[in-house]
């Protein structure tokens, strides 16, 4: 298969891959999280060549996960701002952050701390059964074959 075909796989992985998967675009997304928004401010930032950063921009836009935006000021600017669908990226960038403080933390610490508005105070990102809000580990979790499934997916399969 070519990576330009994984976005028609009968997987929510490579669907989502094809979209977020290209070197550099997590960063991008990472920065919209932080509130960056402008192309000059995610060039300074990311350190990525003006045509790379343009055509992952381009195609976030075109994916449905940013929105261009004329902004208030003169002359007329436009921003690159997080819809809906890539407002809710959040819990997969929070799982990566996790991941990377929990894995490949430097001596000095996490870079960045994530506060709750609501208690104040400092967290760890959990993922929770939507049901019965358990915590959730691979292990504690079953695959079966969904309706979207193609005859070659396995099934009723324990994760790792």
């Amino acid at each position: 298969m070519r990576w330009d075909e994984i976005g028609g796989e009968a997987c929510s992985v490579a669907r989502t891959v094809s979209v977020i998967g290209a070197r550099w675009t997590l960063l991008i997304l990472r920065d919209c999280f932080l509130g960056v928004r402008r192309f000059d401010d995610f060039q300074t930032r990311i350190g990525v060549t003006r045509p790379i950063l343009a055509d992952r921009l381009k195609k976030l836009v075109a994916e449905g996960i940013l929105a261009k935006c004329a902004d208030e000021e003169r002359p007329l600017r436009y921003e690159d701002r997080l819809t809906a669908a890539g407002r809710a990226l959040h819990p997969v960038i929070m799982a990566i952050v996790h991941w990377g403080d929990t894995h490949r933390v430097t001596r000095k610490g996490r870079p960045l701390l994530h506060t709750h508005k609501t208690c104040g105070h400092d967290f760890d990102p959990v993922m929770v059964c939507s049901h019965c809000a358990a915590p959730l580990s691979a292990r504690a979790v079953t695959v079966r074959a969904g309706p979207g499934a193609t005859p070659s997916m396995s099934t009723d399969q324990d994760q790792a």
